[in-house]
């Protein structure tokens, strides 16, 4: 705990993908005082066409509330 899950369209490299992987852990600890025995991150990739029903209506859409960054706005502008 805490475990992390990116959604995110298909086509990032592996690489790419470890990066990102690598840089949310690093901040998870940082901020939240966790080891890295405890934090974990995990890739989801949904198709563009998918987007809309699988991820923006139930997990945006229908928690707004629960966003800490909304799409489109800025951390500093909420």
């Amino acid at each position: 705990m805490p475990h992390v899950i990116v959604k995110l369209w298909p086509g990032k490299s592996e690489q790419q993908k470890a990066r990102l992987a690598d840089e949310i852990a690093k901040d998870v600890m940082d901020v939240l005082h966790y080891g890295e025995e405890s934090v974990s991150v995990a890739f989801e990739e949904v198709k563009s066409q998918d987007w809309a029903e699988k991820v923006y209506k139930p997990d945006i859409k229908l928690k707004w509330d629960k966003l800490y960054k909304k799409p489109g706005y800025t951390v500093e502008s909420l």
